[in-house]
This record gives C-alpha cells, sequence and structure tokens, in this order.
C-alpha cells in the first residue's frame, strides 16, 4: 500500500485501513499512560445520557441535525483555521442543533478528547464521541470525558466486534450510531441489535460522496430505527428531501464548520 501522509492528508491509499492502523497504536500509546483500571473509575463518576441523544434524533416534524465540531478533513484539509470547539459547539447550541458531535481523532482530523470534554462543560445538548472505535478502551474513554453518544463503523469491525462493542456501549449508558454505507452494513448493523443507523455518503475508502447512497438505504431501513444521513449535504434542500424520504436526523459538519459563522448557517440551514 502506498500511503503518502501529509498532515491530515491521505493519498493513493485506502483511507479507512490507515486511519485503523494509527488508531491501532495511539489507543496503545494511551493505555500505556493511562490503565484501563484507572479509566473505568474515572468513567464510573461520569452519567451518560444515552436515551436523551436518542429523543434528540427522534424528535417527529423536526429537523434534527447533529452538528459536528472538527477542525481538518482528510479530503479538504484544515476548515477551519481559527478553531475554538467550545465556541462553534455553544454557536450550535443557540441556532438549535439536537446534538452535537466532537471529532476527537487526532492524526486525520487534528481532534483531541480535550475537545469533548471541554463542549461537554459548555453545553447541555447529548455531545457524540466522532471517532474510530475499535475497542473497549475507547467506550470508556468516551464515557470519562462527558460523551453521551459513540459512533461504530460497520465497515470497520467484523460481526463479533460490532456486536461486542455496541453490548458494551450499552451497558455503559451510552447511545450508539452505527454507520453504514450499503445494503449488507445495513443488515449487519441491525443484526448487531442497532437502534440509531447512519448511512454515510461518504465511502471512507476513497472519499467519494454519492448522496444516493442515503436515498437507496432509507427504502430498506426497518421503521423502528432512528435513522441518520450523514455527509454530502449541501444545504436545507438535500436536508428537506432525504427527510421527506424518511430520516429524522442529519449528521452535518464540512457544510457548517467551513463557514465563517457556523451557528448562522445552522440557523439558516433550519430555518430559523
Amino acid at each position: 500500500m502506498n500511503v503518502d501522509v501529509q498532515p491530515g492528508v491521505v493519498k493513493n491509499a485506502d483511507l479507512l485501513e490507515t486511519i485503523l492502523a494509527a488508531t491501532a497504536k495511539i489507543v496503545d500509546t494511551r493505555k500505556a499512560v493511562f490503565p484501563r483500571s484507572a479509566l473505568e473509575l474515572r468513567a464510573r463518576e461520569m452519567y451518560p445520557r444515552g436515551e436523551d441523544f436518542r429523543r434528540a434524533l427522534a424528535r417527529r416534524n423536526k429537523i434534527n441535525v447533529i452538528a459536528e465540531c472538527k477542525r481538518r478533513s482528510p479530503s479538504k484539509g484544515v476548515l477551519c483555521e481559527d478553531y475554538d470547539p467550545v465556541v462553534i459547539a455553544r454557536e450550535f447550541a443557540s441556532a438549535g442543533a439536537a446534538a452535537v458531535s466532537v471529532l476527537t481523532e487526532p492524526t486525520f482530523f487534528d481532534g483531541s478528547l480535550s475537545h469533548l470534554e471541554s463542549v461537554r462543560r459548555a453545553v447541555d445538548l447529548p455531545v457524540l464521541r466522532k471517532d474510530f472505535t475499535i475497542c473497549e478502551y475507547q467506550l470508556l474513554e468516551a464515557r470519562a470525558a462527558g460523551a453521551d453518544a459513540v459512533l461504530l463503523i460497520v465497515a470497520a469491525l467484523d460481526d463479533k466486534q460490532l456486536s461486542k462493542l455496541h453490548a458494551k456501549a450499552t451497558e455503559l449508558d451510552l447511545a450508539v450510531l452505527v454507520e453504514v454505507h450499503n445494503h449488507e452494513e445495513l443488515r449487519r448493523a441491525i443484526d448487531a441489535g442497532s437502534r440509531i443507523v447512519g448511512v454515510n455518503n461518504r465511502d471512507l475508502r476513497t472519499l467519494a460522496v454519492d448522496v444516493r447512497t442515503s436515498e437507496t438505504l432509507i427504502e430498506l431501513m426497518p421503521k423502528a430505527l432512528i435513522s441518520v444521513a450523514e455527509s454530502g449535504l449541501s444545504g436545507r434542500a438535500d436536508v428537506e428531501r432525504l427527510h421527506a424520504l424518511g430520516f429524522q436526523a442529519f449528521l452535518i459538519g464540512e457544510g457548517l464548520i467551513a463557514r465563517s459563522e457556523p451557528g448562522l448557517a445552522l440557523s439558516s440551514l433550519l430555518g430559523n
């Protein structure tokens, strides 16, 4: 595999494979510095509001947006030079976000768990830890940092890992957004017991974006699931169209964070 890595940018590579390899090394380093036993003690002091996250996304007759805080994207580089997740999260809360997502992956997104901790203290909305979760240690990190929900990417996990991590997150009172990209991954998400399923229109291996992915998979989504459309949503017209097709919530990052006033951009998208 030919990997050309500049700060947060990957070329000529399977991006997902590259990020997962980096994540495994980062987690091993953190485990050595902060043992799991100590992390479990810290996690017990927190009280995640996973059910609040689920309810916020399931509100009917509303455009429910998970507004995302992230500084960098592997495809577009730096999105926000003057990045302050607390300021941005407060803007999102004031503009009517249903929840806030915080990127914590450091190598390709310039994220940090400290960003999540700061946002948790700053806003009362449910908070999603957006990262590439591959082990239970990261679930404990998420709870200890104040997250109410975590992301599990079906393409990054085998069936055993997916079911195990989903069950552990639920045990920790964390809501789980399970991300899929095709029919087979949707089937696997359902088999794992997912209650919230996100359809990512961006192929994590090539970064290609196709909103038709959401349009196709919503027809196959069981009505009992909370459905979330992710990536490639350029404005209110896209959101309204997908909402009419059945999506209850939308995870939007680049479309907001790259604007000079992310909160105003969200307010406009929501029609406020």
